[in-house]
């Protein structure tokens, strides 16, 4: 039997096993693409520091590494309809900086390295199609017919998760209305745009959508938050991009384009975090699907990875009902603070008044431009062992 299986190479898989291996347990890692798997898009930008130093316990001088590779900024600044509301200029840190900005294949390369380095056993090309939690472990069987048996599994293959669907353990919440439409964007060599990060409300040059420029490491990400009665056709899409993207950043960059989707707002949180006998443990998105903006989906999942090792380590059903509670209830403050930022982002009447009101009043009241800064991005604090923010 092996003592840990962990579903899923993501990020939250990766610092699992990597977590694992800190704690001197041996570890298979089953994925379910190949092992030359091609990911595309940014996706999840932001490591923040919380998770710097969570990675940096599992295998010492991986911060360093990933912080070095990654870009950090130190302006924000946010306009309403195209006039500055609030800017704002922050020093260097003396240590860890706040966050560092790289696209999602990159963490990932540098995770996957790390845990090569520690003797993670991967097992490419293999999906899980069976899911069996018994008192004394787990079987898994895979849709080649191969087994395994675990004393623990950690679960951390994405928001279709084939182990928490054995599992029968639901996904519970909503999805929003309306959709967005991102955009990864090559720097023009010698021309890169300032390295900060700019939010803009009701942008005059893509007729009056919200949206958000964020640098990464060789370019930049472009969120444009498109109206309810918007057709994808139209807003999404490579050659929809190239139309309405010099609107936002100015010429030169509508044939630098790396990458283009849609989303919607997801917030689901997992009934349960692990099964009744207390031997598979959810994490990241097998747990919990949030809205990109707060950047909570990889950080809080690298949190769960964490928290999900101290459990195994500890080998009881208590330690497991701990993490399951602990987990749970972060993932809840997680999702009722999106559903604040999405009142924000998506605002009835009375809300895009009081934003209209701030704006006007933030050039004398610097309140006001900090309360249209800080309010897209929901609440940071307040419940349990959670890592994730705001941009």
């Amino acid at each position: 039997m092996t003592p840990v299986v962990v579903v899923g190479a993501g990020p939250v898989g990766l610092s699992a096993a990597l977590a694992l291996r800190g704690r001197g347990l041996p570890v298979v890692l089953l994925e379910a693409d190949p092992k030359d798997r091609e990911r595309p898009g940014s996706r999840a930008l932001f490591v923040h520091r919380e998770t710097l130093r969570l990675l940096d316990g599992m295998c010492p001088g991986l911060a360093a590494e990933i912080t070095g590779y990654g870009r950090t900024w130190h302006t924000r600044r946010t306009l309403y309809r195209g006039r500055e509301v609030y800017a704002r200029t922050f020093p260097p840190p003396s240590g860890l900086p706040p966050f560092t900005s790289l696209r999602q294949v990159d963490t990932e390369r540098f995770l996957r390295a790390a845990c090569e380095r520690e003797g993670v056993e991967f097992v490419w090309g293999t999906r899980v199609a069976g899911v069996e939690a018994g008192a004394a472990g787990v079987s898994l069987t895979a849709e080649d017919g191969r087994e395994w048996s675990a004393g623990f599994v950690v679960a951390a293959d994405g928001a279709r998760s084939a182990v928490r669907e054995a599992l029968g353990i639901a996904l519970e919440g909503t999805r929003g209305e309306g959709f967005h439409v991102v955009a990864d964007v090559a720097d023009v060599p010698g021309g890169e745009l300032p390295l900060e990060r700019v939010f803009h409300y009701e942008h005059p040059g893509v007729g009056g959508r919200s949206v958000m420029r964020v640098p990464f490491t060789g370019g930049f990400q472009v969120d444009l938050q498109c109206h309810d009665d918007d057709a994808e056709e139209d807003w999404g899409g490579e050659g929809a991009v190239r139309r309405w993207l010099p609107g936002v950043v100015g010429d030169g960059y509508a044939e630098r384009i790396l990458w283009v989707s849609t989303y919607r707002f997801l917030r689901k949180v997992a009934a349960s975090f692990t099964d009744p006998h207390r031997r598979v443990l959810l994490a990241g998105e097998a747990a919990h699907l949030f809205p990109p903006f707060g950047a909570r989906g990889m950080n809080s999942g690298i949190a769960d990875a964490a928290a999900a090792a101290g459990a195994v380590a500890a080998g009881t059903a208590d330690a497991v009902e701990e993490f399951a509670a602990v987990r749970r209830a972060a993932g809840l403050f997680n999702s009722e603070a999106a559903g604040i930022a999405l009142d924000h982002l998506r605002p009835r009447r009375s809300v895009r008044l009081r934003q209209r009101a701030a704006a006007a009043l933030a050039p004398v009241l610097p309140s006001c431009g900090s309360w249209l800064e800080h309010a897209p991005y929901g609440p940071r604090h307040g419940a349990p062992a959670v890592a994730g923010g705001k941009y």
